[in-house]
């Protein structure tokens, strides 16, 4: 795999790393990935873009982003990263966080990796991503990301020259990595976070 060389202010192996929450907002579950992020020796960062609401549920958490309005959350994402963007971010997301990780990190272009988790986003036509290494994790099947949509946003990174890895766990359900949702499934959590844990160790 093809990695850009880590900025000066990094360490190699240890990143800077922006961890945006789901829709159902900063919950316990994000912190205690953050926690597990920091324990393997990284700098996290986690925005709370919904100025501390949360949902239980993931059409509960709709209403929240969608009455915020996606202009406005990408505005607060934006600002939450600005005072660290010169270091070269790692970018990591779970769900919609997924998605505005995305964003960003295509958007940066000292982005040195992009970690997501039950979500993606649509990819502008004419991106760059030479070289950037992406990994995602995701239910199969998710009502969320149906297999049309996943395989149309790989060839897409693909083509944008990203370095692309995913990893699809069956039976899961879409944010299976929060163990105070419905959706948690122990196993596949565990082994979601074990290759996440050794993509990143690699950056």
């Amino acid at each position: 795999m093809s990695v850009p060389a880590a900025s000066e202010s990094s360490t190699s192996g240890l990143s800077t790393i922006v961890l945006f929450h789901s829709v159902c907002g900063l919950r316990p579950a994000v912190h205690a990935a953050a926690d597990r992020l920091r324990a393997a020796g990284h700098e996290v960062i986690v925005p709370d873009l919904f100025d501390g609401r949360t949902a239980d549920s993931v059409p509960d958490g709709i209403l929240i982003k969608d009455e915020i309005g996606k202009e406005e959350l990408l505005k607060r994402a934006i600002t939450a990263v600005a005072p660290y963007s010169d270091r070269g971010l790692v970018y990591a997301g779970f769900s919609f966080g997924g998605s505005v990780a995305q964003n960003l990190a295509l958007g940066d272009e000292r982005t040195r990796g992009l970690l997501l988790l039950h979500g993606t986003s649509d990819i502008a036509d004419g991106t760059v991503a030479d070289d950037l290494p992406v990994q995602l994790h995701v239910a199969d099947p998710d009502p969320y990301e149906p297999h049309d949509w996943l395989n149309a946003w790989y060839l897409q990174m693909r083509r944008a020259g990203a370095d692309v890895e995913v990893f699809r766990y069956a039976g899961a359900g879409h944010l299976f990595t929060d163990p105070d949702l419905p959706d948690y499934d122990a196993q596949a959590a565990e082994s979601a976070w074990k290759v996440a844990l050794g993509f990143l160790a690699e950056l």
